[in-house]
């Protein structure tokens, strides 16, 4: 850990990109905005229409950092920002003054170096979730703590095979996770093709969801809404309330989507329209493959081709429920009958040539008729108990891994390094809770007695309520201690996260 100077903490960018961010240590925006007028999602939305703002701007992509010469260096700064949320202005917490953070692009083989400066008023750290990297030291490591008013200079080094994607970057400090990411701090990260795929555009679409309070800030959330998992009054892309994407008829689009949301499962449609998925999470398909729907828990992405019709259409986020705990009030921010536009697609003028065919890739390793070196049984369980956390009501409520809260300094699991396992992951609660494992990807063998008919890797598999998921796991190229977790963010503060090391 090292002091923050002035310099430093006006520094933001990468690749010689400065500016100046807004925002000190403990700085908290007020702003006499008002209650938002009409961001309840459920508001202005006619029988079988989807519930949200009216659109009000274009599409905007966040800003891009690429790598150069096998390197890639950024600043982020993270501190308190006043920024334009769904068209209202918001007090919030930003990396480099915006919220989403600037888009990060690798290469394999690239080597990542983040200076983070913490000017928030409590500590924080990074973890750059999917990625196949380091967890020691200044790596991917969840045990860093980064004190305010200090800074920290993380090195990441990509395998030259890692596997390419949408992955992203957000804070990772026990206890902080929901709240910072709740607040706006997260950004995505692309690691490119060998070969480029064709195609008219490529986006990078964010999805969050947050509240703000009657003074225009980020509205604090009921240990109640914790526990539930809070799921925020506006659903958000790329910090816009239903943005207008505008292509002619025939361009084929490339969309990277990333659920950042705190607890929220997003159900994506865009009827009309001709999506193809090239691979969730770090799993790629040999072919791009026809879909009509997607389901993405928090912490989930995919890489999708949209091959645009002619006319309007919504990307929509359609219900889709998680289940909840027997007498647990907290609010569920989705309308029941209805759906949310997240964006506007719009295709019109003259059409477009048709792009040239995406030429297949190998097909992914497949641990099925792997070795099992050991098999385990993690059961993810929320009840009552006397060791829960949070004080007050939160002693009524455990959320726990095989029995035991999250301890930093226990270590729960331990592999021996070059071997594959098999965990079942056993679900006990009536509430779907999605199982997250840092640096190692999985691969899923059944979820719920359905074995999947090609090979499907995630770092974020869900776990539906009463429900269990077999998953096989190649612990190759790094040792060291990290985490597993549940990933509606508030479980994980709460205390569903156990420590893997690996050696």
């Amino acid at each position: 850990m090292r002091p923050i100077s002035r310099r430093n903490a006006l520094l933001i960018g990468g690749l010689g990109a400065t500016a100046t961010v807004a925002g000190g240590a403990g700085l908290w925006w007020s702003l006499a905005s008002g209650p938002p007028q009409g961001a309840g999602p459920g508001q202005g939305a006619g029988p079988g229409q989807p519930a949200g703002p009216a659109s009000s701007s274009d599409f905007r992509s966040p800003a891009e950092v690429r790598s150069a010469d096998g390197r890639l260096e950024v600043t982020l700064a993270a501190a308190p920002g006043k920024v334009e949320l769904g068209g209202l202005q918001a007090g919030a917490l930003c990396y480099n003054g915006t919220v989403p953070g600037p888009t990060l692009r690798l290469r394999p083989g690239d080597e990542l170096n983040v200076s983070l400066i913490n000017n928030l008023g409590e500590p924080t750290n990074l973890h750059v979730h999917g990625l196949h990297v380091s967890p020691q030291g200044n790596a991917d490591n969840p045990f860093v703590a980064v004190l305010p008013g200090q800074g920290f200079d993380y090195r990441y080094r990509l395998p030259a095979d890692h596997p390419p994607g949408v992955y992203w970057y957000h804070p990772h400090h026990h206890g902080m996770v929901a709240g910072q990411i709740f607040a706006g701090l997260f950004g995505a990260i692309i690691v490119e093709d060998p070969e480029s795929i064709p195609v008219s555009t490529e986006r990078v679409l964010l999805v969050s969801d947050t509240t703000l309070d009657s003074s225009g800030n980020i509205a604090t959330v009921s240990l109640m809404e914790r526990m539930a998992g809070r799921e925020g009054d506006l659903l958000l892309l790329n910090g816009q309330s239903n943005p207008v994407l505008s292509a002619r008829p025939g361009d084929r689009e490339r969309w990277r989507v990333v659920n950042t949301c705190v607890a929220r499962f997003l159900r994506l449609r865009l009827d009309g329209q001709r999506m193809q998925l090239l691979g969730m999470d770090s799993g790629r398909s040999p072919d791009p493959e026809p879909v009509d729907e997607l389901l993405l828990a928090p912490g989930n992405r995919a890489d999708l081709l949209v091959t645009a019709a002619a006319g309007e259409t919504l990307l929509q986020a359609i219900p889709y429920d998680r289940g909840g705990m027997p007498g647990m009030m907290g609010r569920r921010r989705t309308p029941a009958g209805g759906a949310v536009a997240l964006a506007t697609f719009r295709a019109d003028g003259e059409s477009a040539a048709a792009a040239a065919a995406v030429a297949s890739r190998p097909a992914p390793e497949d641990l099925r008729t792997a070795a099992v070196a050991a098999r385990r049984q993690l059961v993810l369980a929320m009840g009552a108990g006397p060791g829960g956390r949070g004080g007050g009501m939160g002693a009524m409520m455990q959320f726990s891994i095989n029995g035991r809260e999250y301890d930093e300094v226990r270590t729960d699991t331990t592999v021996a390094l070059g071997t594959v396992e098999e965990w079942t992951l056993v679900n006990t609660s009536p509430m779907d809770h999605p199982f997250h494992l840092h640096v190692w990807p999985m691969q899923l063998i059944d979820d719920n007695g359905r074995a999947p008919a090609s090979v499907v890797v995630r770092d974020v598999v869900n776990i539906r309520a009463n429900g269990r998921a077999t998953v096989r796991i190649a612990f190759r190229d790094f040792s060291g201690r990290s985490v597993y977790h549940c990933h509606i963010l508030d479980h994980e503060d709460l205390g569903m996260m156990g420590v893997i090391e690996v050696r």
